[in-house]
Order: structure tokens, then sequence, then C-alpha cells
């Protein structure tokens, strides 16, 4: 099965359309960044460095140094797909960064957001 066309994007070109979401509802890019380093294990100074690189979608994803192990308790429907449901893993991460921007842009608390 050939890969999503939005695993082939760049990450940055991504990450801005997340944020823009996010901005548009009063939320800040500071909080998607937060969910970001939650849910990938990323820290800040790295994902700011993958920002400025050329890095793909997907090798984001597959690069991640320490998805979170509690991103299993994302559920809900992003996109009209519930999240738990996405056969293909990396898709799947793709869908738990969609829904936590999500969460984010609808007002719900941080602590809830990140699963505290």
């Amino acid at each position: 099965m050939a890969e999503a066309k939005v695993f082939q994007m760049d990450f940055a070109k991504v990450y801005g359309l997340l944020v823009s979401k996010a901005e548009k509802k009063g939320r800040t890019r500071a909080e998607v960044d937060a969910v970001t380093c939650w849910l990938t294990g990323y820290t800040q100074a790295e994902l700011d460095s993958l920002l400025g690189s050329e890095l793909s979608y997907g090798d984001f994803f597959r690069q991640a140094p320490r998805p979170n192990p509690n991103r299993a308790l994302i559920r809900g429907v992003v996109c009209g797909v519930r999240v738990e449901e996405v056969a293909d893993p990396l898709m799947r991460e793709a869908r738990y960064l969609d829904k936590l921007v999500d969460e984010l842009a609808r007002g719900k608390p941080m602590e809830k957001v990140l699963r505290a």
C-alpha cells in the first residue's frame, strides 16, 4: 500500500497548519508544542530544530524518541475517523496529534488534553 501523501509533506508545513488551527481558536503555539512533545517525547529544543529542517511528517513520527505510553488513552473522532480504530500505526500517530490539537482548539483544559 502506498504511503499517504501527508507523510511525504514537510513536517514544518503540516505543523504550521496545526498551530494555525489552534491559534484561530485562541490557543497558543506553546500549547501545541507542549502536546506535541508530550505525545512524541521530543524536547522543545529538538522540536524547534526539526521545524528548521526538511524532515518529512512521516519521519517526524517514525523518529519520535519516546512516544508517550498514555497516547493509547486518546479516543474520539477526528476527520470523521475514530482514532483508536486506525489500523496503520503511523497514521494513528498523526491522528493522535490531530485529535490533541482539536481538543485544544475546542477549549479543553491542558491537563485533560494531556491525560493528566
